[in-house]
């Protein structure tokens, strides 16, 4: 039954996501040109929440926990499993005071409304994959900028999403190098379980009822471990409270 109403579901919901989008395009651009950083930075918020409330077409739920006190006076760095598109927006508009910002791949630059513009704009990064030459001068002048603002990194270090919920392997490169020039950041791992389920059979039709959760484990000082221990810590810290499908 859930699988049949999924689909005029996914329809609806796709149709909100796409005007959310749009709508909140133009919004960013005059936002962020006549107002600036701020009001840009507000817009980018509720463009998340209205996401978040897009999924409700599709009767997900979402829970987000965080038991922990989180300073704005230091810059973090956001550390979560990646299990679907949907890990992202929950993290911007429930860690908002903390102005996340992302590690993103070039293509996601251009194209999607909103989208495209808020990570050309919004203080995140693109870099070419297949460049390392061009990635390293770019991480580091994104930890400067994360150093004098005091802002956020997001990073996925698994690299690519669970299609199952499996956790994948650390990749430690990208973590080193934020740790390398960020030594006074705050590390706050986060456990994403069950939005692998929005997406279970592919990008139609979604799935209907899932509840995705996200917990904010205890945050860490970059410089109170050695990189390698740090690693295996945050690692351990994410993984330890994903439900493994059964």
């Amino acid at each position: 039954m859930k699988k049949i109403i999924s689909y005029p579901l996914s329809v609806l919901y796709y149709l909100f996501f796409g005007l959310t989008l749009i709508v909140f395009h133009p919004i960013q651009w005059i936002c962020f040109n006549v107002f600036g950083y701020q009001a840009h930075k507000k817009s980018v918020d509720f463009l998340n929440l209205g996401l978040i409330r897009c999924l409700h077409v599709l009767g997900t739920k979402i829970t987000f926990t965080c038991d922990y006190p989180i300073t704005e006076k230091l810059p973090h760095i956001i550390v979560a499993n990646h299990q679907s598109p949907y890990d992202i927006p929950p993290i911007i508009w429930f860690l908002r005071k903390l102005h996340p910002k992302f590690i993103s791949k070039k293509e996601l630059g251009k194209g999607i409304p909103s989208v495209s513009y808020n990570l050309r704009h919004g203080g995140s990064i693109l870099i070419d994959r297949k460049n390392p030459r061009q990635s390293l001068p770019e991480i580091k002048r994104f930890a400067r900028y994360l150093n004098n603002t005091k802002r956020s990194a997001v990073i996925f270090p698994e690299g690519t999403r669970s299609r199952d919920g499996m956790p994948k392997r650390f990749s430690p490169n990208g973590l080193k190098m934020l740790f390398k020039y960020c030594p006074e950041a705050v590390i706050v791992p986060i456990t994403i379980n069950n939005s692998w389920k929005l997406v279970k059979n592919g990008s139609f039709p979604l799935s209907v009822g899932v509840s995705v959760s996200f917990k904010v484990q205890k945050p860490i000082l970059v410089q109170e471990h050695d990189v390698e221990t740090l690693v295996d810590k945050i690692e351990n810290e994410i993984t330890r409270d994903i439900h493994l499908p059964k």
